[in-house]
């Protein structure tokens, strides 16, 4: 039987960058804190994620970890050596934290578990050195998609035993359906016209200029839509230069980072989401679906676990923005398939989504590989 007494979890993680990875530690982060468990997050001082813990609460070490070198891996090593015995597993997330924290208890006598979260769908190498950091130096990989896990199992060999599959929990209490997307634009001071959106940070693989490329070959009886760009990142001032260059400004806003993400989706007609890389089951998605939007996205990582091609959204191409536009352009223009998508896209959240199941199956996890008392 499984120890059952609350656990003392700490979390490394060495981006400093802002995404759905650094949003589910937080928020997984804050559940197991709800729950009565110990919850430390160890990060540099200059990641984005550290100001968010404080934010919310979450106790925050500030360390330098953000390079593979021997000076970073010699701190952390030294702060495991005074600090390790107060955790009972750390959970690792970035490959820069994972081999420090993995080369760091390689050398102390009494070193925690490790158990990894691989968030993202790159391809691993099938090397020595990789094999041992995801199998002899981790207790266990949770990835955030089944396919993630088939995807390491086929390209590095990884046992299937060795890997479970959680799913991001998003707060079903936040993100629900919105009452009436005309007040919603009102309230955020955005003109009352019909709406599609994207809620992504600006990186390139989330297909924003797809997106751009189909939004302006859409027939003028539909220009008076307009599309909002939520989020921000390293592509915006190419996506400025982009919507510029394509006379798109009247028609286009880009919004930035936003708080109440919620708020936003509710203005929302239309979410569309056309990755064509490095996806796990992306949180936006899933935040979409929730609100009863009807949902374009691509068949990326694991988004295909969620969306079902004309049940609970619509499927295209990664990197087509042609397929892009017919499915925009048929979304548009039939109000009654946006109500059958959306409401199906709402019952597979409430079914599947939910916050509770990911803070049970990593409560399990952790509860099996804690370190022994």
């Amino acid at each position: 039987m499984l120890d059952q007494r609350p656990l003392r979890i700490l979390h490394t993680e060495s981006s400093t960058g802002w995404g759905g990875q650094e949003i589910r530690i937080l928020t997984e982060a804050r559940g197991m804190l709800n729950r009565g468990h110990q919850v430390t997050l160890l990060t540099p001082e200059e990641a984005q994620i550290a100001s968010a813990a404080d934010t919310r609460g979450i106790p925050c070490v500030r360390l330098p970890i953000t390079r593979k070198r021997w000076w970073p891996w010699w701190i952390l090593r030294q702060w495991l050596a005074k600090h390790g015995h107060e955790f009972d597993v750390i959970n690792t997330h970035s490959s820069t934290d994972a081999w420090l924290v993995a080369l760091a208890c390689a050398t102390l006598d009494k070193p925690l578990p490790v158990v990894r979260t691989r968030h993202v769908s790159t391809a691993v190498r099938s090397s020595l050195p990789t094999r041992w950091l995801y199998t002899r130096a981790t207790s266990h990989i949770v990835v955030t998609g089944e396919q993630l896990r088939q995807n390491l199992h086929i390209d590095a060999g990884i046992d299937l035993h060795h890997m479970t599959s959680v799913r991001t929990g998003i707060d079903l209490t936040r993100f629900k359906p919105g009452d009436n997307p005309s007040l919603a634009r009102q309230a955020l001071g955005l003109s009352d016209r019909p709406t599609v959106g994207i809620v992504a940070t600006l990186r390139d693989w989330k297909g924003h200029e797809d997106l751009l490329q189909a939004w302006a070959t859409l027939p003028a009886s539909l220009q008076h839509w307009q599309l909002l760009i939520v989020g921000d990142g390293p592509r915006r001032p190419n996506l400025e230069a982009l919507i510029h260059d394509m006379q798109l400004h009247e028609r286009v806003k880009l919004v930035g980072n936003v708080d109440d993400v919620p708020a936003w989706l509710h203005a929302m007609d239309i979410f569309t989401l056309p990755s064509y890389a490095n996806e796990g089951v992306p949180q936006s998605l899933m935040q979409a679906m929730a609100c009863a939007l009807p949902v374009i996205s691509t068949p990326v990582g694991a988004i295909h676990e969620i969306l079902i091609d004309n049940q609970t959204g619509l499927m295209v191409q990664p990197q087509k923005p042609d397929s892009l536009a017919a499915a925009l352009l048929r979304l548009m223009t039939e109000p009654e398939l946006r109500h059958q998508l959306g409401r199906s896209a709402w019952q597979s959240a409430q079914a599947s989504m939910g916050l509770d199941q990911m803070l049970d199956a990593m409560e399990q996890i952790f509860y099996r590989f804690r370190r022994p008392n």
